[in-house]
């Protein structure tokens, strides 16, 4: 998960804080050692952690902190608000043309997951209700046309493409001419990368940024690169002018250097994060909740924002209904497992919430085995088992178990579960959880 190792390290510093219960000048600077240790480990730029660490100590050693009944918190509560501010302060959304018609440019080195970004970029934006097209304009490798033509139909987005024009510039135009034709409003222009910077590189994106003349110019940079992701990023904005960066494979990095270190360099904020290979995963950068994540404070907005982009209204207004009539069944319960799925699986959901990022990788393999395991029981019941588990005897249990290849004692510890689920959301739905209860209000019914 992305900062594991940071938060962790972050973590053991604040924990011996914690269980201080006067904290003094020695304490504060123990602890910001601790700090600057982590952050260094975790590939942040050394001036960047020079500055953050300074920060958080003037702060920290005021009298406001040290004489406060919750000193540990007070220094937390500090260090969340510079991280937040190092990551960028605050969301900064994509920049569209007044008139109506937006172009925005990806640009970015070899190897970054730039085409796939284009595909999940456009995805994203037609959820936003706009109508974008890709235009491939790598001119140098067939291999990424076919890739942005493969990737374009998985999100249903239109492709142009020109594998006859060596001109990525007029291509380009060509591109942005056909989109309006059509009546689309955004071109996403997937440009050419290279194994390095060169000359020949930024000449063709100076010709297309000339050309088409972008709203957005997007820096897509692989996050496991650490510091050389911060060094591409100086080097682009510097040459080209960028106006944003989507930084790939963060959930991968446990370490998270180059994100707490690009804002700080290049001025140019992160504006989106790859969590995942899936053409969906693609999210707008919060500073404010990444910086909550990594100190183990969760991050209970954006777990509330998947779990209504996941959610079937309709399907939740059913089954409250249901639930009222004692209706839950088996088909119900596996819904329930989906939509955690969804959601991106058990790690992804555990790592938004408080403290469940300190789940070890060891748990989180046993958690996605036992959904598995799970799913291939209730596959192998017949839709009537489904319907009304009170049918599921001995005899059936265990040709069920054998069906799934499980045993007979995990039959059995399902349908406790379920049993258990069904009486929690029946609890739910009747509002005994306070102001969370109830489907309808959940869902904003």
């Amino acid at each position: 998960m992305a900062f594991e190792s940071l938060s962790d390290k972050l973590n053991i510093a604040f924990k011996k804080l914690r269980g201080k219960g006067v904290v003094s000048e020695a304490d504060i600077n123990e602890a910001m050692k601790e700090v600057r240790f982590a952050l260094l480990e975790a590939d942040v730029n050394y001036k960047v952690v020079k500055d953050f660490v300074a920060a958080v100590k003037e702060k920290a050693l005021g009298e406001d902190v040290l004489k406060s009944l919750t000193p540990a918190q007070q220094v937390v509560k500090i260090v969340n608000e510079e991280l937040t501010q190092l990551l960028g302060g605050s969301s900064t959304k994509l920049t569209y043309s007044p008139s109506g018609f937006t172009t925005i440019m990806l640009v970015g080195l070899q190897g970054t997951g730039k085409t796939t970004t284009a595909a999940k970029l456009a995805a994203y934006l037609m959820k936003e209700g706009k109508k974008p097209m890709l235009a491939a304009c790598d001119i140098y490798r067939p291999a990424a046309i076919d890739q942005l033509e493969i990737v374009g139909a998985q999100v249903g987005v239109p492709v142009y493409t020109d594998r006859n024009n060596r001109n990525a510039a007029a291509i380009a135009v060509a591109a942005k001419k056909e989109a309006e034709r059509k009546g689309l409003n955004i071109l996403i222009v997937d440009t050419a990368g290279r194994l390095h910077i060169d000359e020949a590189l930024m000449d063709e994106l100076k010709s297309i940024r000339k050309e088409v003349k972008p709203h957005e110019i997007l820096l897509v940079v692989d996050a496991m690169t650490g510091q050389d992701a911060v060094n591409v990023a100086q080097t682009f904005h510097e040459q080209l002018g960028i106006d944003g960066i989507v930084m790939t494979k963060l959930d991968g990095d446990t370490r998270g250097g180059a994100a707490l270190s690009v804002k700080e360099v290049t001025g140019r904020p992160i504006k989106f994060m790859g969590t995942g290979e899936k053409l969906d995963a693609l999210e707008v950068f919060y500073p404010d909740r990444m910086a909550g994540r990594i100190l183990g404070m969760g991050d209970v907005l954006t777990l509330i924002e998947k779990a209504q982009e996941s959610a079937d209204l309709e399907k939740a207004a059913e089954l409250e209904k249901r639930l009222a009539k004692n209706q839950f069944t088996l088909d119900d319960f596996m819904d329930q497992i989906s939509q955690i799925r969804n959601m991106g699986g058990l790690g992804k959901v555990l790592d938004m919430i408080p403290g469940g990022g300190k789940v070890s990788d060891d748990q989180l393999d046993a958690g996605e085995r036992e959904f598995k395991r799970m799913e291939a029981i209730m596959q192998s019941m017949t839709k009537a088992e489904r319907k009304d588990p009170s049918l599921l005897n001995a005899s059936r249990r265990k040709r069920i178990a054998a069906g799934a290849g499980t045993t007979v004692t995990q039959v059995n510890q399902l349908i406790k579960k379920y049993e258990e689920s069904k009486k929690m959301l029946k609890q739910f739905n009747r509002g005994k959880f306070g102001k969370y209860g109830g489907f309808g209000k959940r869902f904003g019914r």
